[in-house]
């Protein structure tokens, strides 16, 4: 049985709300959220470029909605080596692990297809 471990994070109101929709508008529905946010990191992870991309997701202020997902331990330690790949760039960054989770939302966001009206 592959354990997973709760891990939550803060992000602006309007990207919680954007993940919402988007979540929904993918079929998963509002039980899909972690299943959508595994598979955002994952896909996050697998970009060559992550590292710079965090950097992105340091400059958001007002984190006032609390975003939480339960992680399989395999996710888990992606990250940790993702945290390890980062540190390498910005050795001064904090919050590391957040600003992966948040940065992975971003890019699934902004990758996902649009409707015209969207754009």
């Amino acid at each position: 049985m592959n354990i997973k471990h709760m891990t939550s994070i803060k992000v602006p109101k309007p990207l919680h709300y954007k993940m919402q929709q988007q979540i929904i508008s993918d079929g998963y529905g509002m039980r899909g959220k972690s299943k959508w946010l595994i598979e955002a990191i994952e896909t996050f992870l697998s970009l060559p470029d992550f590292p710079w991309l965090v950097d992105l997701a340091e400059g958001m202020d007002q984190l006032g909605e609390i975003v939480s997902v339960r992680l399989p331990e395999d996710t888990l330690l992606k990250l940790d080596q993702a945290v390890i790949a980062v540190r390498k760039v910005y050795p001064a960054m904090e919050g590391v692990k957040s600003h992966l989770i948040r940065a992975s939302i971003m890019q699934r966001l902004i990758r996902s297809p649009a409707s015209v009206t969207e754009v």
